[in-house]
This record gives structure tokens, C-alpha cells and sequence, in this order.
């Protein structure tokens, strides 16, 4: 329940209220009890809401009888989810991406809306214009839905065209997972300076980012944010924005960023998984990032131990960031360390100064016109200086 309120706030709501109920089974027609309904009714009457949120995915049925009953807007847990991103789009892929999921949530929503538009009886002469409207709507959707999934793919093609040219360089792809909240977008921030929107809000980060992150061996991967996932994230949304999720399956490495302070964690890391597991990329290399331990207690902050996969952080005030990125230099296998011995004449300054930008130098000696050194460095920076390599 904190986290529909939450995900009410984001939205921009007020809360006025809220009323549990536990049940075997839902109630196929209201998904709450009759007891329920008379006492939510009470509720609406009582504090005159603008709209009342289910948590819970409601059927197009249940939304219309809760209506009649209520007689106020009813939205689900979905529908809020998808006002939210709505809300937050900022690119134009973005806003296609939502449009999507809109309009196919929509789509079998229209569905009885023509009794209310004056349907009549069957028979010759009696069908009101209420059908025929539905049946507009619906192929309207069905053009839009067209059109939206046409300039997707487009997109998509787009965002492949430039993969392909980034992976014609050896770049591995780092990319940041987590709940909604977990502080991905700080912690890309505090990696990379990028300055992208931090936001205590749900799902502040829709539009995927890419910035270049310098390792300690002197190694450039790219880092990626994501979308946070969240419980009974809406399947629509999944499958609109693939095109943004296909950084997490292109990924070489997945940075798996959990908020060690929530009460929930291991619930909204199994959510994470499942998400993975939708995208076919559960088995990916997986560092966890165990982020705010600046807001734990002291005695509970110097018990955490780091291991192999595991690093505790806090992207806010920068603690653990050398530690996670010496863990991600060990973890990414593209572009190999190696270390060689280099002699480089001291008039090829363009040598030098790559060598400086992109290896680690262990030690440096002149003499006669050359300077011999000992360096740590990608292949691919080894391979362009072979001609300097020691015999």
C-alpha cells in the first residue's frame, strides 16, 4: 500500500483514504465484496474523491460496475502506472512507447461502452448510434495503434543502425536494472557526471541513456539507464518498450541496483528477476549494487561485507564508487588488460600521448632518443602500438 501511495503521489494525487480488504477469491463482477462496496461507497460520499485506485489489475467489467456503484472514476493499478509514464516521457520514443501501451489498454476497454451511448434492442431499425460509434473508435485505435508501432520500428532500426557502428568497436555495454527508486539515475550520475533527472518519484527515468565510463585500467564501456521495473509491471509496457530494454539484453554486464534501506528488498529483487526473466536475460552477468547505506544505521553500515558479486554503495554522498568500478574492470572480459613492454621513440609524441589517455603506466625510462616502458593496457590500444612492442 505504500507503494500505490507513492506511485498515487508521482502521479500527482492526494491521497484522501484507503480501505483493505483480504478475500479467497475476487468477486468477478465488483473484485471486492458487496459488504465492501456499500462501505466504499460510504468513503466516496463521505470525502468526495475525484477518482478511487484499485491496486490491483481490474477487468473492463469490474471497472464499469465499480463505476455505476461508486459513481466516480475508477483506475487500476495499471492504468496509473501508464498515466505515470505518460507523465514523464520526455523524448519522442518515449512518448510513442506509452501511447502503445495506452491504446492497447484501452482497446478491449471499449467494449459495452455502447449501452451507455444509447444501444437499443436487436432487430431491423433498432441499432442505435452507440454500436456504431464503439465500432469507430475501435478502428481509429486499431489505425493508431498501426501508425505508433510503424514509427516504433523505426525507431528501432535507428537504434540498431547505431549499435551495430558502436559495436564495430570493441565497447562493452554496461547496463543499470533495479526497482523503480533504487537509485539508478543517481548513481549513473555519480558515475559519470551525465547531470540526467534524480528524482525520489516513481519512474522518473523512461528514456534510455548512454555515456562513456573511464575503468582504473584506463578501459571505456558504455553505461546504460534504464526504466525501473516494478511488482505486476504492466505486460503492455514491457513489449512497448522494447526498444529501449534491448540495451539490457545487449548488455555484457547488468548492474542489479537495490535500495538495501527498503523493507522489501528481497520481494522487489525476486520483481527484478522476473522482469529479466521476461527479457530472456536472467543469466547475464550480474553485479548487485547495494545502494543508500549512507542511510543506515552505523553499527548495521560497518557489518555489510562486499563479495565477488556484491558491492555496497551510496550514489549520493559517492561512497564505494572506486570499489564498484574496480569490481565492473574485473567482471567486463571485452578489450582484455594486457601488460607489455613498449619502446617508443621519443619523436612520436602521438604514441605517447595514447599511451598516456589509455594505459596504465607501471614505469617509464629514456635513453637514446627512446623511451622504454612497462604499461597495462587494452588489446586494442596493444594492437594499434605493435610496431613499438619489445622484442
Amino acid at each position: 500500500m505504500a507503494e500505490l501511495r507513492e506511485l498515487a503521489v508521482s502521479a500527482g494525487g492526494e491521497v484522501a483514504g484507503e480501505i483493505f480488504q483480504r478475500r479467497q477469491r475476487p468477486e468477478p463482477a465488483t473484485l471486492i465484496g458487496s459488504g465492501k462496496v456499500a462501505e466504499l461507497k460510504g468513503a466516496v460520499a463521505a470525502v468526495a474523491p475525484d477518482l478511487v485506485i484499485f491496486d490491483h489489475e481490474l477487468t473492463p467489467s469490474q471497472q464499469r460496475n465499480l463505476e455505476r456503484e461508486l459513481e466516480v472514476r475508477i483506475v487500476d493499478r495499471t492504468q496509473l502506472i501508464l498515466d505515470i509514464f505518460a507523465r514523464h516521457a520526455r523524448t519522442r520514443e518515449g512518448q510513442l512507447q506509452v501511447e502503445l501501451a495506452q491504446l492497447e489498454y484501452l482497446l478491449p476497454r471499449l467494449t459495452g461502452r455502447g449501452v451507455e451511448m444509447s444501444q437499443l434492442g436487436g432487430g431491423i431499425g433498432t441499432r442505435g448510434p452507440g454500436e456504431t460509434q464503439l465500432e469507430t473508435d475501435r478502428r481509429k485505435i486499431y489505425r493508431r495503434i498501426r501508425h505508433v508501432k510503424e514509427q516504433l520500428e523505426n525507431v528501432r532500426r535507428i537504434r540498431g543502425q547505431q549499435r551495430q557502428r558502436r559495436e564495430s568497436v570493441p565497447v562493452a555495454v554496461v547496463a543499470l536494472v533495479g526497482y523503480t527508486n533504487a537509485g539508478k539515475s543517481t548513481l549513473f550520475n555519480a558515475l559519470t557526471q551525465a547531470g540526467v533527472l534524480e528524482s525520489p518519484r516513481m519512474f522518473a527515468t523512461l528514456d534510455p541513456t548512454l555515456r562513456h565510463l573511464k575503468l582504473p585500467s584506463k578501459r571505456e564501456v558504455l553505461l546504460s539507464d534504464t526504466v525501473g521495473f516494478i511488482r505486476n509491471l504492466p505486460h503492455t509496457l514491457v513489449s512497448a518498450f522494447r526498444a529501449t530494454l534491448e540495451e539490457v539484453q545487449r548488455a555484457t554486464l547488468l548492474l542489479h541496483v537495490a535500495d538495501v534501506t527498503s523493507p522489501t528488498a528481497a520481494e522487489q529483487q525476486a520483481q527484478v528477476d522476473e522482469v529479466l526473466r521476461e527479457l530472456e536475460v536472467r543469466d547475464k552477468p550480474r553485479l548487485y549494487v547495494m545502494n543508500k547505506v549512507d542511510l543506515l544505521p552505523e553499527l548495521k553500515r560497518e557489518s555489510l561485507i562486499d563479495g565477488s558479486n556484491i558491492v555496497h554503495v551510496s550514489a549520493t554522498k559517492e561512497i564505494g564508487m572506486a570499489k564498484l568500478l574496480h569490481r565492473i574492470d574485473e567482471l567486463i572480459e571485452q578489450d582484455p588488460v594486457r601488460q607489455v613492454r613498449l619502446y617508443v621513440p621519443q619523436s612520436e609524441g602521438k604514441a605517447l600521448a595514447t599511451l598516456d589517455a589509455k594505459a596504465v603506466i607501471m614505469s617509464r625510462e629514456y635513453c637514446d632518443g627512446y623511451v622504454e616502458l612497462e604499461v597495462q593496457a587494452p588489446a586494442s590500444v596493444v594492437r594499434r602500438l605493435k610496431s613499438f612492442l619489445s622484442k
